[in-house]
């Protein structure tokens, strides 16, 4: 993409897709507000949003020039590490920060980000690790970010055994998401934009309505409500 295209899709798209979903989510009169959604740090309304957004933009471009034919991995993986561990340092902020202030709320939050990125990345190690034979420090890094990404919407509602298990599930399934899956459609998804923010924070959204606690969030999940009707 041109960098004059990026400027005018970036504008565009925050303006037409990012606000009208921000305020369907987040403010209490909105739509998906209305309707129950559970979004704690922006799951729904910036990673499943940017996502499909990245999809469908790379569907529109086309593949790189020599996709499939050449090799095109990362050309430095160590600036790729210093990167991740930036943006896991940063997302504390990100995540335990949208408590807005400095309470038990926000602890939690900064607690379950760990956990589940910790696991995410295990789980993306050991699905690589037994599909393709061995494991990646850049497979590693990248289930990092499927962690941090699923446990957004999730890391104020839920506890750290509920953001374990939306680790481990996030790092396995956008593991293939992001490589089987891509070659399965054909699209050239080049930093997986979908394969780990679109399905990632799917993902996250989902199980954020399914391990939820009342006690941490103000809301019962329904594994919870389950548990409690039986």
């Amino acid at each position: 993409m041109k960098f004059s295209a990026m400027l005018i899709f970036m504008s565009a798209w925050s303006l037409l897709v990012y606000a009208p979903i921000a305020h369907m989510v987040w403010e209490p009169t909105g739509w998906l507000n209305a309707a129950g959604v559970l979004d704690f740090a922006g799951g729904t309304v910036v990673h499943i949003n940017a996502g499909i957004a990245g999809l469908a933009s790379c569907l529109v471009l086309g593949k790189r020039l020599g996709y499939g034919r050449e090799a095109m991995a990362p050309h430095n993986l160590t600036l790729t590490l210093i990167g991740a561990s930036l943006l896991w340092v940063g997302w504390f902020g990100f995540n335990a920060g949208s408590a807005t202030t400095a309470d038990g709320r926000a602890g939690m939050a900064m607690l379950a980000t760990q956990m589940a990125t910790g696991a995410a990345a295990l789980g993306w190690m050991f699905a690589e690790w037994i599909r393709a034979g061995k494991p990646s420090v850049l497979g590693i890094a990248s289930g990092a970010v499927a962690g941090l990404v699923a446990i957004t919407p999730a890391s104020g509602y839920v506890d750290p055994s509920a953001a374990v298990i939306i680790g481990l599930a996030a790092g396995i399934v956008c593991y293939f998401a992001a490589t089987w899956l891509k070659h399965v459609f054909g699209y050239d998804d080049s930093l997986d934009a979908f394969g780990v923010h679109g399905i990632g924070g799917i993902l996250g959204a989902l199980l954020t309505g399914v391990f939820a606690s009342k006690a941490i969030g103000g809301v019962e999940g329904s594994l919870l409500t389950q548990a409690e009707g039986v």
